[in-house]
């Protein structure tokens, strides 16, 4: 039966959510604050990682927080006056750390992910979104053998949950991507991964795509969502607008709604970073490659070479802090020589994080007709297609393929 669903969110989840929704027969609204692909799904290192499976939570998290933060180039930054604020997140993030709860959080997130480049093939089957998609692999460079051996934790769990991958040694690394300096020892490649030449035109495509099909979009500010009798309510300053149900998918802005609906989800975000450098970058490379040693990634685009970094907790408010991103380009230098520092553009988003590092999708505690899907911290790339799908399945009446439970917003009342 056809429904009337507002899906709020135009970022990566909600314009793939929205289309799920209407490629199984629902009269579909995308509603957004501000313009398409404006928020974290715009500023990413634009990678599908089929298999993904490593929370961020790990058995040595405290180990590698003290590492990180003596590290001249820490990728990890808690801003001192927001500490206070993400105290009790970060306690319950430390506790997802135990050795239980990290196996099964690793089983839950590859669940999610192993079958994200399927599912995105599915959702851009026959349409020109699929052009954007490129057969790339994804790629990890490690220059010493200490930071290569830390990962063995982690290779372990991905042998465990049989996601693919090779270890390269140097000449393997160089046949893959020539122009690297030569002074990697270990590689660490998934070659069933994708790359997105440019996740903004995607995200644009995605809600051009749903427009042209007779669905709509329309810039809304929701500051309200109330239920009342059949119907949902979303209230703003520009007015009032009503559906038969709701996916709430408004990424790290998410908390204020879910809380309106019973819901106290231990949401934050992650701010995130990325520094534009020219175009001809960009065909320096073949494949978004991380720097294991510094924690950045390097990825080509249509519109230049990106480079991504920083996990920086302060908040939704604070003024972005752009100095720490930019120290890292000497170490971009470094890894790739030929490569011109020139700064073109440089942003900041916010990843929507969660202790677990599981998103939340499934059904507010309040009403049956108020569906959330976000949380899905430095993944939502990845697992936006996958993701859709379940929340028209769910949506429908029908059972997911994918067992929701883990992914329930009521999860965390037991914390």
């Amino acid at each position: 039966m056809s429904s009337k669903i507002i899906v709020i969110g135009a970022g990566v989840v909600g314009a793939a959510s929205a289309l799920a929704l209407q490629k199984s027969g629902h009269d579909v609204i995308l509603v957004d604050r501000s313009e398409p692909c404006s928020g974290a799904s715009f500023g990413n290192a634009g990678a599908i990682v089929n298999g993904s499976c490593l929370p961020t939570a790990t058995p040595d998290i405290l180990s590698d927080v003290a590492s990180m933060i003596t590290q001249k180039h820490s990728p990890l930054f808690i801003k001192p006056s927001y500490l206070h604020r993400i105290f009790p997140w970060l306690v319950r993030f430390v506790l997802q750390g135990r050795t239980t709860k990290f196996n099964q959080n690793a089983f839950d997130l590859h669940a999610l992910s192993k079958n994200a480049v399927d599912s995105w093939q599915l959702l851009t089957d026959k349409n020109e979104l699929s052009k954007l998609f490129k057969d790339t692999g994804w790629l990890k460079v490690y220059e010493s053998e200490n930071t290569f051996n830390k990962t063995a934790r982690s290779r372990e769990m991905f042998d465990k949950m049989g996601t693919k991958y090779e270890l390269l040694d140097s000449d393997a690394i160089r046949d893959l991507e020539p122009n690297l300096a030569p002074i990697y020892k270990h590689g660490f490649y998934q070659k069933d991964c994708l790359s997105v030449t440019n996740p903004q035109k995607l995200v644009e495509g995605m809600v051009k795509l749903l427009v042209t099909q007779g669905g709509q979009y329309q810039k809304f500010d929701v500051a309200e969502i109330k239920t009342n009798g059949d119907k949902v309510y979303l209230n703003g300053i520009n007015g009032s607008i009503n559906a038969d149900k709701v996916v709430v998918a408004s990424g790290a802005w998410s908390r204020n709604l879910a809380k309106q609906m019973g819901d106290n989800i231990p949401l934050d975000t992650e701010r995130g970073y990325h520094i534009m450098l020219p175009s001809l970058g960009a065909d320096l490379l073949n494949r978004p490659v991380v720097n294991a040693e510094y924690s950045f990634v390097l990825s080509p685009m249509e519109t230049g070479l990106r480079m991504t970094s920083q996990v920086e907790l302060a908040g939704l408010n604070a003024k972005p802090n752009y100095d720490r991103i930019r120290r890292l380009l000497p170490l971009a230098k470094s890894m790739l020589p030929e490569l011109e520092l020139r700064e073109e553009s440089v942003w900041m988003g916010f990843r929507p994080s969660l202790p677990d590092s599981l998103p939340v999708i499934g059904f507010s505690s309040r009403s049956n007709k108020v569906f959330y899907a976000f949380g899905h911290q430095h993944l939502g790339m990845t697992l936006a297609a996958v993701t859709g799908f379940m929340v028209a399945d769910m949506l429908n009446g029908k059972t997911s393929e994918i067992d929701a439970c883990p992914y329930r917003p009521t999860r965390f009342n037991r914390w």
